[in-house]
């Protein structure tokens, strides 16, 4: 049996209902992955979309990035969807770079906007195992050591 993709998803505060709207239209496709999410992107998510099985991490300012990056690094996180908005200022702008670094750093596919998101979920190219089936898998993870290679 295939492993069900990993993925975490974060907004911040003006691309929240983003989110939601994408969650809501791809919420076949997410269904069957196990979702993290950082706290009040969450429980919105969870709210639109009940069939999806969502674990909540912190909010972002108060330790949830940091929660998912640690999650990335342990291997325990396929894939980021990650609704930032460019023109709002971020306190925890340290904490946002280093998260996108890990998903750099682990060569974790990593959405920005909602258009990579869609791209993502729809084209296959990246995370369908099958695309009759429509659903998302877990890619193949490299060990620390083939990864040197």
């Amino acid at each position: 049996m295939t492993q069900p993709f990993r993925l975490a998803l974060i907004a911040h505060d003006q691309k929240k209902d983003d989110m939601v709207a994408f969650a809501r239209n791809y919420e076949r496709l997410l269904a069957p992955c196990d979702i993290v999410a950082t706290g009040t992107t969450g429980g919105l998510i969870q709210a639109a979309c009940p069939s999806l099985k969502i674990t909540r991490v912190k909010s972002g300012p108060l330790g949830g990035d940091q929660q998912i990056g640690a999650l990335i690094a342990e291997g325990r996180i396929d894939g980021l969807i990650f609704f930032v908005d460019p023109l709002s200022p971020l306190p925890h702008d340290v904490d946002v770079k280093a998260l996108m670094r890990l998903a750099s750093v682990y060569d974790i596919p990593m959405a920005l906007n909602r258009a990579t998101a869609e791209v993502l979920v729809q084209k296959r190219g990246l995370l369908r195992d099958d695309a009759a089936e429509n659903t998302l898998t877990a890619p193949r993870v490299l060990s620390d050591t083939q990864r040197s290679q």
